[in-house]
């Protein structure tokens, strides 16, 4: 028993030393990865691929995005051109994405040097240059291997360009802005002055209208916005005006004949000419007397239908003042209205003013103001107000406020009337410091931060110290630095990412 123990340790302990056939003593380690990031004007590159050696092939993973919309290329041809070590460039190339940003390019060395690496990129409307620098080339493997420094690593958050793509994202380069110091107060939209009329019926009578224009619609200054019919002198006594109406027809019968008359006499000589005259003057007089019967009659045929049809009697236009947007309308066709009614409202929505509520105590602060702008909701950025009209000089006794008045161009009704706003009022201008879109905060905790892009899936957490704000714009104070590289929208999305234990799968092609 013991001998077969000790037969069975020798066979293990020799087929232990014995290798598989085509395996030699010492594998040679593969080399670490190394990635490359790099931004231009139209794209953003973000290239990985192992450490190139000489006389092997080294597959190039060129992650590409347009920096217009953040999303990825999906058609054009990459090139990577490699210069250096004797001989023209040599180029190797993509002619199409293996799927929507990413291009594989296998890339040889042919010796071991340093190269000049740069990926041309055309297609799309696009055509950029991504100069990489120097990117060695090893002997062997083994010559490619090395230790990333842990001293030079910091912690970040990783988020892969897979994830970027197909989320809301974006990101802008920090640079130093001059903002102004401003005070936030609330505000109303209140018409401009002169942008505000009431139209009134000056006299008891009757709307007549086929059709009255509807609230929303546009008016124009002398439009024609409904017909008054006045009302008779005696409504109730029709036998008066018809026996008005016939006295004078009969009257104007008998100084035709007059007239006719008197030309015969006076061509004859019989009669002198002012006898002609005075007989024309009593025709005309009985003329005037009929058409004023006649349209009286009329008049009051027109008040007592209930179509209110006016034919023949005389109407009297009310006509619109300015132009605008009929915002409030009272008028009904046929119906009966009284002297003094507001039957029409009319707004100039197309330039209003935004009224600020300043408290008293801030009055020294705004006597020097440099401009204004409205904070919408919904708005991702503040509008910028026009020309100032007023400060208002008297405090209201019972708000202990006073006004300051900036006019708004709202021809794409951005703003309504009596709306409740905010208004940042800007005054003096600090001094040049990092600046940062207002969408790049995030409240983390209670504490602002930012997300910093340092490579292309690799984002830092950075806190930071704001101060004032302007044109959607905050000013950073201490945290970051002019030229790096913020995100502006999603940055949530990072924040989550951080909060994950789970290591998202990476989905390059490589």
């Amino acid at each position: 028993m013991k001998w077969a123990t000790c037969l069975f340790v020798m066979i293990l302990g020799a087929a232990c030393q014995r290798q598989p056939p085509g395996l030699t003593a010492t594998a040679e380690p593969e080399p670490h990865p190394e990635s490359f990031t790099n931004w231009t004007t139209k794209t953003e590159l973000f290239m990985e691929y192992p450490p190139l050696v000489a006389g092997q092939t080294s597959g190039f993973a060129i992650h590409l995005t347009r920096l217009d919309n953040f999303r990825p290329i999906a058609k054009g041809r990459v090139e990577v051109r490699l210069s250096g070590s004797g001989g023209g460039p040599r180029v190797f190339a993509a002619d199409s994405p293996s799927r929507p940003g990413i291009f594989g390019v296998d890339v040889k060395a042919p010796e071991a040097g340093d190269y000049r690496v740069a990926v041309h990129f055309s297609g799309e409307g696009i055509s950029d240059v991504h100069d990489l620098g120097e990117i060695a080339s090893s002997a062997t493997k083994a010559a490619a291997t090395h230790e990333h420094d842990p001293a030079t690593q910091v912690e970040t958050i990783a988020f892969l360009k897979e994830q970027q793509w197909t989320l809301e994202f974006a990101t802008a380069v920090i640079e130093d802005r001059r903002l102004r110091s401003g005070l936030r107060v609330p505000a109303e939209v209140i018409p401009r002055s002169g942008g505000q009329a009431d139209v009134t019926i000056p006299f008891d009578g009757r709307i007549v209208a086929s059709s009255l224009p509807v609230i929303g619609v546009s008016i124009r200054q002398g439009q024609v916005l409904a017909s008054i019919l006045p009302p008779t002198s005696s409504p109730s006594d029709l036998a008066a005006i018809e026996l008005a109406k016939n006295e004078a027809s009969l009257a104007l019968q008998l100084a035709r004949k007059d007239r006719e008359r008197a030309e015969r006499l006076v061509k004859a000589g019989a009669a002198p000419t002012k006898r002609l005259d005075e007989a024309r003057t009593v025709e005309a007089t009985t003329e005037a007397r009929l058409e004023a019967a006649e349209i009286r009659l009329a008049q009051y045929e027109a008040s007592s239908s209930a179509e209110a049809t006016a034919q023949g009697a005389k109407l009297f236009a009310l006509r619109a003042p300015i132009s605008g947007t009929l915002v409030e309308t009272h008028a009904a066709p046929g119906a009966n209205v009284k002297a003094g009614e507001v039957i029409f409202k009319i707004v100039d929505l197309d330039s209003v003013y935004i009224s600020a509520v300043v408290p008293e105590a801030d009055l020294p602060r705004i006597r020097n103001l440099t401009g204004a702008e409205l904070e919408l909701p919904g708005a991702d950025q503040p509008v910028r107000l026009g020309r100032l009209i007023a400060v208002g000089r008297i405090v209201d006794p019972a708000s202990r406020t006073f006004p300051v008045i900036y006019e708004m161009d709202n021809k794409n009704r951005r703003v309504a009337i009596n709306q409740a706003v905010h208004v940042r009022l800007l005054t003096t201008a600090a001094a040049l410091a990092p600046a940062v879109p207002e969408s790049a905060i995030v409240d983390d905790g209670g504490r602002p931060v930012v997300f910093l892009q340092l490579t292309g899936e690799a984002f830092q957490r950075r806190p930071v110290h704001l101060g004032i704000r302007e044109g959607g714009y905050v000013q950073v104070l201490d945290g970051v630095f002019p030229g790096e590289r913020v995100v502006t929208t999603g940055a949530h999305l990072i924040r989550l990412a951080a909060m994950s234990n789970q290591v998202p799968a990476h989905g390059h092609v490589h």
